[in-house]
């Protein structure tokens, strides 16, 4: 099979398969508000081993919130915070952590 065709295939099935719920930002921001004592209230990070949440890909999120659920990944406050969260909230919450937009900038002596 050539790539065109491999491509082709590939993009039809991606449209053909079922979307996930998408979570609701408004309401994300209003369930993290537990987050906020390690992951800060806008993503960023006040604890200095917990990382920020703003920004990053709302399916790298629901993916890693499931694997603390799961017992997959392990951290203790993690693992039972998710364990109280139902999979609507967790994409909500995911939603509102990824709809946070970041900005980086490279440091002048390192251009």
């Amino acid at each position: 099979m050539r790539p065109i065709q491999c491509a082709a295939i590939l993009a039809a099935s991606l449209l053909a398969a079922p979307m996930a719920h998408a979570g609701d930002p408004q309401l994300g921001k209003q369930a993290a508000g537990a987050c906020a004592a390690c992951h800060g209230r806008d993503g960023i990070a006040m604890a200095p081993d917990a990382p920020n949440l703003a920004g990053q890909p709302e399916s790298y999120l629901v993916e890693q919130f499931l694997a603390y659920r799961s017992g997959e990944r392990a951290h203790e406050q993690m693992t039972l915070i998710a364990q109280s969260v139902d999979e609507a909230e967790i994409e909500d919450i995911a939603a509102y952590f990824a709809a946070i937009e970041i900005t980086a900038t490279v440091p002048d002596a390192l251009r």
